[in-house]
């Protein structure tokens, strides 16, 4: 295998990036050539405008923990930061007092937002972006057009009995604490994939899908138009990682969107959400943790091909082993 294509969402997807590019350098997955390309086709649906600012978060988030640039500790945002604008903007009062940019972080989202005004799209503003951060990988966003995730949430004080936050309001402000009664996907029915993003999935030798929130970061990819289809039709093996460890999230709110959707959540629940390949899903191949190991036998009846492994991105180490198992489980299907 000369080619890896790899869904993702943010920070779980980024760490998950890095790990298999260990692995990869390191010729630990099975099939794999030491030199294998790696593309990377990234969720947009939680972008916003701040501050008249366009923000991507995915993106840049895989942008900054490839290229060493991420802070380690929060997961998110530039290292060594500052946030002097942001002092500036609370004492003005200008909302979002939620949502802060830091000083260095406000750069990209400048040159982002110059470049979408002056007339690029955003798959040719992300490639400007990745030659200063170097990420070693083709990063694209999944469209190139305007798609925003929000989240019905009940309100006693609406009309209506809920109301609707942006994604990022229900995450950061309302850190995900409020059920969610239905996730929205504005403009997602109209997007077209951006340039390169199909090609990703069928001039490939292995898709994965890492563990990514299966509903607001993977699924919202899959929701964009022809990408479905698309993947379903690859040649290649596809093969993802559970996101449920031990019957929850490991971080952020996978639990919270499942359930707004219907879907169980549990390791097996989220497989047989993707689907076996064989039956029409998606998967040829499934990993779940060691502790949700009677996932498999469950799995495996679905015709879905699965196998418990250690599941948890300790460090680069250990979701090399995670990739590694991802590869060996689908290279002699």
């Amino acid at each position: 295998m000369r080619r890896v294509t790899v869904l993702s969402g943010g920070m779980g997807g980024a760490r998950f990036t890095a790990g298999l590019l260990h692995g990869i350098a390191q010729g630990l997955l099975p099939g794999v050539a030491p030199d294998a390309e790696v593309t990377v086709v990234a969720n947009t649906a939680d972008d916003l405008w701040v501050h008249g600012l366009k923000v991507c978060p995915d993106l840049d988030t895989l942008m900054y923990t490839l290229g060493d640039g991420i802070d380690p500790e929060r997961g998110w945002g530039r290292r060594e930061e500052t946030w002097s604008v942001r002092e500036e903007l609370a004492t003005y009062g200008v909302e979002p007092t939620w949502f802060g940019l830091g000083d260095r972080d406000i750069a990209t989202h400048l040159v982002r937002t110059q470049m979408l005004e002056a007339g690029y799209r955003l798959s040719q503003v992300t490639e400007a972006l990745c030659r200063r951060w170097q990420p070693g990988v083709r990063l694209l966003p999944m469209t190139d057009d305007r798609v925003e995730t929000h989240v019905a949430i009940a309100d006693t004080q609406a009309p209506s009995g809920r109301r609707v936050v942006h994604f990022q309001e229900y995450w950061v402000r309302l850190r995900a604490e409020v059920p969610a009664e239905q996730v929205l996907v504005v403009g997602l029915e109209q997007a077209t994939p951006a340039p390169g993003v199909l090609e990703a999935l069928t001039d490939t030798d292995l898709v994965v899908l890492p563990p990514s929130n299966p509903v607001v970061s993977v699924g919202t990819i899959l929701g964009v138009p022809g990408l479905r289809d698309t993947l379903r039709a690859s040649p290649a093996p596809v093969v993802g990682l559970s996101p449920i460890v031990g019957g929850t999230h490991v971080r952020g709110m996978a639990r919270q969107m499942l359930t707004a959707v219907g879907v169980e959540v549990s390791a097996a629940g989220v497989g047989l959400h993707y689907g076996a390949r064989a039956s029409g899903g998606l998967l040829d191949g499934w990993l779940v943790d060691e502790r949700d190991a009677d996932a498999v036998a469950r799995c495996e009846t679905a015709g879905l091909r699965t196998l418990a492994v250690p599941l948890m991105m300790t460090d680069d180490a250990a979701t090399a082993a995670m990739a590694a198992a991802a590869a060996g489980l689908v290279a002699e299907r």
